[in-house]
Formats: C-alpha cells, sequence, structure tokens
C-alpha cells in the first residue's frame, strides 16, 4: 500500500451486484422508507467527466524536466480526456511548445502493447497512461529515450533523428541511459543487456540459471512498499552496472485466475506473505563489456532488506540495508572492486524506520550526504559525515517543518525542500510549500528555509534546474489547480506551460477545521450544493484512515468525488486520526501493534464531535465508504463501531493481515509468532460475527496488491453466520481499476446503496 488506492479511480461494468441473502440474518436496513427524489442535486456528466479526465488530471503537463542549458522544458501531455500521452518541449526564449514525439509516430500506427511484467510495474507504479508514459533526458540533454510497446527510441535533440534500438530478447522494462548517454541498459525477461546507441550493438550482461532467479528487477515488496522501482544502477562513469539478482524459488505462489475465461492458464506470482519467506536478494557488479561480477558483501541474516541504493558522480557504490523488523537500517559504501563494504550510519527505531528513496544524496564537494530521519520526534534533514558521528541539522528550523527533498545543486550551495507552513508543534499538515536553503561555507551552515507560501493555503510542487537557476512550480488550493509557472532565479516569473485539462463542472463546499478532542484532528465537512441549514442529512464518512496517506489536505481534487457524493443527498466527512504522516514521530507510530483499534476510536469520537458541532449531521444516519486500507477501515466501522457507522461499503478491503505482504504488514504488526494477539485484533474476521449493519463488498477478482480471496473471506465468514451482505465482483480488474464506465456505475451503485440504507435529507 505504498500509495492511496483510491476507490474514485475506477472501472468497466462486468457482472453486477452479487446480493448474498442468507437466512437467519435479523439486519434491518437503516432509513430505508425514506423518500429521498428530488433532494440529489443533477450532474448529468460529471461522473462520466470525472472518470474519462482521470479526476481533471489529465491534460495537466507530467513528468517535467529541465534541459542542461536551461534553454527548454521537456514535459508528457495528454488531452483532457485521452489517456495517450505525448512528449513536449517548451522553448523558454521564445515561450512556444511543440511536440517533440508522438505514439503514432514512434509506432506508425501500430497498436500499443504490454507485457505481462511491464503492467504489473505499471500497477505498481500506480500509472494508467499509455503512449509515452515515460521519457529519459540525457545528462547532456544532447538525447531523450523513449520507451514503447516494449521497444526503445532514442531521439537525437539538435537534429531531430529518431533511432529504433534493437529489440533481440524480449520485451524490454526499465530502459535507461548511460550516465555518459551514450549507451542504454535494459531488463528483457529477467536478463540485464546493454545496448551502444552510435553501434546498434546489443550485449546480454546475465543469463538466467533458473526461472526463479531475475537480474535488474526489483523485487515485489521493493516496488510496492520500499517505492524503489529500479533494480540495477549505472556506475558514474559508464563503465559498470550494479544490479540486483532475486530469487524467489523459496517464496510462497499465489495465483490469479481469469473466471470469465476458465480456459485462460492461471498468472503466477511470487507473493511474500507475513512470517514467511520474503525473495532472496544480491546485490552485483558487472562491467558493462561483460565478465565476471563482483557481488557485494554484507550481512543478510541482519539485513534482510536492501531497500535503497546510489551511486553518484564522485561518490562512492551506496547501499541502503534493512533488517526484516525494519526497526534498524545500515547506510554502508561498498568497493566494486573486492565488494566488500562499511558502515557509514545506522538507524533504529523501536517501532519502525520510514524509508526515503530520495536518501542518502551525497554531496560530493564537502564529503557528506544528507538524510532524513525521524528520530528528533519529527521529520527532520540532516547533512551529515560518513563517520557515523557528525551531524549538521538543517530542516526543521524555527520557521519550518520538513517535509520532503526536492533537490540539490552540484556544488552543494542550494537546496530546495518542501515544508508546511509554520505554525504550532503540529504545523499545518495539510498545506506543502516549496522553500531554498543557502549554504555557507564560512560557517558551514545552511540557512533558514525561505518559502513563498501562496495567498491560500495550498500544496506546492516544483522541479528545479541543475543549478537552480530555473523551476518549474504548480499548486493546488481549494480555489483550484494553479499553474505550471516558470520562474527565475529571483522567484519571478517568467512564463507557463499550457495545461489543456478540463475545469470540473462542480463547485465545492469544502469546511476544513481542527477538532481538538484529547488530541487535534483535522477534519474536513462537505455539505452539498443545495444544501438547507433547517434540514438534517445523513453523514458518509470517505475514508482511508491508515498509515503513509492523510485524507484531508488544501487541493481541490481531493474533494472532487465526494463532493459530487454530497450532492446526492449527503455530507461527506475526511478525518486524519492516529497513525497519518506529517503529525510527528509519537503520532504515525500510536498504530503499532493493532493497525485499527486506536484510528477506529479516534474517527468515532470525530465523528461524534462533528455531529455536537453541526446539528445538520444526523448521527443516527452514518455511512462508511473507502477503499484498500479504507475499504478495511469501513468493514471494521460497522463491525467494531455499530453504534457510530450504520452502512458501509468496503472497497478491496484488507481482510486478514496474515494474507497481505511482508514488508507492509510487519512494519506494523510485526511477526505474527510474535503478536498473536495484534493479528487476530487486526483482522476482519475476527469481528464477522458483530456485523449487524448493511455491507457492501467490492473487489477487483485479478488484484494482485489486495489479493481477491481477502473479501471473498469476509464473504464466507458472513455467510456461514447468515448474515446478509453486498459482494459486487469486479471481474477481470486489479486493485486500480481505471475503466471509465465502471467508474460511472460504481459510484452509482455505492449511491444507492446508501440511499437505501441511510436514506435523504429530512
Amino acid at each position: 500500500m505504498w500509495l492511496i488506492k483510491n476507490y474514485c479511480a475506477n472501472l468497466r461494468i462486468v457482472e453486477l451486484a452479487l446480493v448474498l441473502l442468507v437466512t437467519g440474518c435479523s439486519q434491518r436496513p437503516l432509513g430505508i422508507d425514506r423518500d429521498v427524489r428530488g433532494t440529489a442535486l443533477e450532474h448529468p456528466d460529471f461522473l462520466t467527466r470525472y472518470a474519462e479526465t482521470r479526476r481533471f488530471s489529465r491534460g495537466w503537463p507530467r513528468s517535467v524536466r529541465i534541459t542542461p542549458d536551461n534553454g527548454a522544458i521537456l514535459y508528457l501531455r495528454s488531452a483532457g480526456t485521452d489517456p495517450v500521452r505525448n512528449l513536449y518541449e517548451f522553448d523558454v526564449g521564445t515561450k512556444t511548445e511543440r511536440v517533440l514525439l508522438s505514439a503514432d509516430q514512434l509506432l506508425t500506427g501500430q497498436h500499443e502493447t504490454l507485457s505481462v511484467e511491464e503492467s504489473a510495474r505499471r500497477e505498481r507504479m500506480r500509472q494508467t497512461a499509455r503512449g509515452i508514459a515515460a521519457y529519459q533526458l540525457s545528462r547532456d540533454g544532447r538525447r531523450v529515450l523513449v520507451p514503447l510497446s516494449g521497444q526503445l527510441f532514442v531521439l537525437d535533440t539538435p537534429t531531430g533523428e529518431v533511432t529504433r534500438l534493437p529489440d533481440d530478447g524480449g520485451f524490454a522494462i526499465d530502459a535507461r541511459f548511460s550516465p555518459d548517454g551514450g549507451a542504454v541498459a535494459c531488463v528483457r525477461d529477467g536478463d540485464l543487456y546493454v545496448i551502444d546507441i552510435a553501434t546498434g550493438v546489443q550485449r546480454r550482461l546475465t543469463t538466467r540459471v533458473d526461472p526463479d532467479i531475475r537480474n535488474g528487477v526489483s523485487e515485489f515488496v521493493a516496488q510496492e512498499e520500499m517505492g524503489r522501482f529500479h533494480g540495477y544502477w549505472w556506475s558514474p562513469d559508464s563503465r559498470q552496472l550494479a544490479y540486483q539478482q532475486t530469487d524467489t524459488s523459496m517464496v510462497e505462489t499465489l495465483y490469479i485466475s481469469d473466471a470469465l475465461n476458465p480456459q485462460t492458464p492461471p498468472q503466477s506470482w511470487p507473493y511474500p506473505r507475513p512470517g514467511e519467506t520474503n525473495a532472496s536478494v544480491r546485490l552485483g557488479v558487472i562491467p558493462v563489456d561483460g565478465g565476471d561480477t563482483t557481488w557485494i558483501d554484507w550481512d543478510h541474516d541482519a539485513y534482510e532488506y536492501l531497500a535503497t541504493v546510489r551511486w553518484q558522480k564522485d561518490a562512492p557504490l551506496t547501499l541502503v540495508v534493512e533488517n526484516r523488523p525494519q526497526t534498524e537500517l545500515a547506510i554502508l559504501t561498498a568497493d566494486t572492486r573486492t565488494g566488500q563494504t562499511r558502515v557509514i550510519h545506522r538507524e533504529d527505531d523501536p517501532a519502525w524506520i520510514n524509508l526515503d528513496q530520495a536518501m542518502p544524496r551525497w554531496i560530493p564537494s564537502r564529503g557528506t550526504f544528507l538524510w532524513t530521519t525521524d528520530r528528533h520526534g519529527e521529520r527532520a534533514l540532516e547533512e551529515r559525515t560518513p563517520n557515523q558521528t557528525d551531524a549538521v541539522m538543517i530542516a526543521p528550523s524555527k520557521t519550518a517543518n520538513f517535509r520532503g527533498f526536492i533537490s540539490i545543486t552540484d556544488d552543494g550551495r542550494r537546496l530546495a525542500i518542501y515544508t508546511d507552513r509554520p505554525g504550532p508543534p503540529a504545523g499545518h499538515p495539510t498545506e506543502r510549500y516549496v522553500a531554498q536553503l543557502v549554504y555557507d561555507p564560512s560557517t558551514g551552515r545552511w540557512s533558514n528555509p525561505v518559502a513563498h507560501p501562496s495567498a491560500d493555503p495550498a500544496i506546492q510542487s516544483a522541479v528545479f534546474s541543475r543549478d537552480h537557476a530555473l523551476c518549474v512550480q504548480w499548486s493546488q488550493s481549494m480555489a483550484g489547480h494553479q499553474p505550471y509557472t516558470i520562474r527565475n532565479e529571483s522567484g519571478n516569473s517568467i512564463g507557463q506551460l499550457p495545461s489543456v485539462a478540463q475545469e470540473p463542472s462542480i463547485a465545492l463546499h469544502v469546511e476544513l477545521a481542527r477538532v481538538n478532542l484529547d488530541e487535534s484532528f483535522c477534519t474536513a465537512v462537505i455539505r452539498p450544493g443545495n444544501f438547507l441549514p433547517s434540514k438534517r442529512y445523513p453523514v458518509i464518512e470517505s475514508v482511508y484512515g491508515g498509515p503513509t496517506h492523510p485524507m484531508v489536505t488544501v487541493a481541490s481534487s481531493a474533494y472532487l468525488r465526494d463532493q459530487w457524493l454530497a450532492d446526492q443527498g449527503f455530507i461527506v466527512v475526511r478525518i486524519d486520526g492516529r497513525g497519518t504522516p506529517n503529525r510527528g514521530r509519537s503520532w504515525e507510530r500510536a498504530i503499532k501493534g493493532n493497525l485499527i483499534h486506536l484510528p477506529l476510536q479516534d474517527h468515532a469520537r470525530v465523528i461524534t464531535e462533528l455531529g455536537r458541532r453541526h446539528h445538520e449531521m444526523d448521527l443516527s444516519r452514518v455511512g462508511i465508504v473507502g477503499w484498500s486500507f479504507g475499504g478495511y477501515f469501513s468493514a471494521m466501522a460497522v463491525m467494531q463501531q455499530p453504534d457510530v457507522y450504520h452502512a458501509a461499503v468496503a472497497g478491496a478491503p484488507v481482510c486478514d493481515w496474515i494474507d497481505y505482504d511482508t514488508h507492509y504488514t510487519e512494519r506494523y504488526l510485526g511477526m505474527p509468532q510474535d503478536n498473536p494477539g495484534g493479528y487476530q485484533y487486526s483482522s476482519v474476521l475476527h469481528y464477522t460475527d458483530q456485523l449487524r449493519r448493511p455491507l457492501m463488498l467490492i473487489h477487483g477478482t485479478t488484484d494482485d496488491n489486495v489479493y481477491f480471496t481477502h473479501s471473498l473471506k469476509i464473504s464466507n465468514a458472513l455467510l456461514h453466520r447468515g448474515i446478509e451482505h453486498r459482494f459486487l465482483p469486479l471481474s477481470n480488474f486489479t486493485h486500480m481499476v481505471a475503466d471509465p464506465e465502471v467508474t460511472v456505475q460504481i459510484n452509482r451503485a455505492i449511491v444507492r446503496f446508501m440511499h437505501e440504507n441511510l436514506g435523504g435529507p429530512g
């Protein structure tokens, strides 16, 4: 669950709702006799447009890159409703754009195809775009690499000539330039290849000796939970490659079948469940001309996970390795000739350590590196020396709390980071701003972060040029999406990247507020556009509720689907309880050992307090809707807190954490044998006999993240207890369902379910 699995991004309808009616059920729907006609606002095309535009984001520039000479900006962009992206170039001087490459141009009319492995990799990356979904700019800016339909194309930017590279060996995965721009590496069918661009000669560097061994590709938990999508790394001099070799022979195999087409063989995947064997991973270094691999040595028994690999110019090959409980990690530098390693820093936390794939980041001019840590009680950025002792705190400071790394100049003198708005110790977790700092070599200190918050609270993002003389900055606020603005070194606007995204056809009515109980909770209340204070409205909580992802933000796009839902005759609320990020170490780690108890308690208390404050919220009619962890949370809410929650829609819910993956689950619950009670009380199956409220399950049958078996187990347990519920299987859909037609139908089904069980305004 590296990223929120949002039920808003859905679906092509498939066999509609399977309603399981079990005799002996005492459940009676709430509010079924209420007349809800005439209470909803008409938005005849909103859901269709919302789905077709991917929440009105299609048409925004994506994957923005500034050329090394700061003369042009490259980016991907699709039309407003088209998932097919083209590559554009914006000339900074003339302020004009042109299509640099298109998928049609490269494929000459052929249909784009994806391999099973590439489809799975894009699923891990939450990538639904087609056409030119990714590209890479060479370090000197003279070449652009575009992978498309398993083929590799190189554009020479001075001449405009496009070269198609050899494709022998199979579908190309994770293709990337060498640092000198003269070669491209990629993975084909589990082996590492290098292609010389000038000669077109392709060399195979590794040879698999077993189907369970793959070279150059990161394993499932690295992609899904660590946020590491690469399995090989170029040396700075372009003469060597470090690569991961993964052995899954001891990992349990799970199978996914196509129930609509039983003649199709099932797809198998190695999937490590809690307490079971992980993939065996090692790191080797091989010359690009071929030859023997030098294997990098570290204590694999102590540090089972290869979390991060970094190989920067004028810096050593650097690894971050992590123990299985995720309570300790070590930063290692490696001698690529001998394979020996040296520890330059250790980090430990009794609960768990959050990984940051941007770190460590070397500053070669000073022989130091940047590192992020939570050990001070809140997220912090440090500059450290490789002696395990000396560190300089960069952020947080008296003026800003640290939220994330953006970039640093090659000379190590200018740094860009994300901060929140200055405030009390908790800061403003719903906001994020771009800030810059300058290093003073005379004092060895960094300046305080200088951010420029917009007039309205916002979520800012930025991409900087290599020398930080230019940046592209954009933001979202409750007023909408702000332009992609090109700024010079002084911060002045010198142009904008064109966007063709459609504007949402719905007006937001969102109130953000803190609810102060024994803790301070961020909340959002979304009222219908035709809200009448004299009426009492049923309430729906739009929930995720789990770690890594907050729900309350000042970004308007987060609330579009919720506003449509509210306009159907509800008041929709969002709540961030304990376990969510950006509130400090103790807040986030309060869920250690039990994933549901404290967050569910928080949400129930806050819902109750919101109802006390707002008379229009009818707390006798409260529903809850979520996907993935949010689906799990929703199912638990109606089982454990039926006095608060009266109906639930659980999309792709985790049922029993013993059936999820190792890295995510063990981070929060530990090993099953060490915390059997935590696993039991965090399992939906432990509470199914308590269900007395309406519940609808929704799940993709080919989900390879939260497997379909999770919803089947919940349904089976309820069936055996004679408890009525609904089950909507989504045939041949994965965890991230992106078909517009099904998005429309699913959201309509949710509204019908809530109207049946909660009624409308009264």
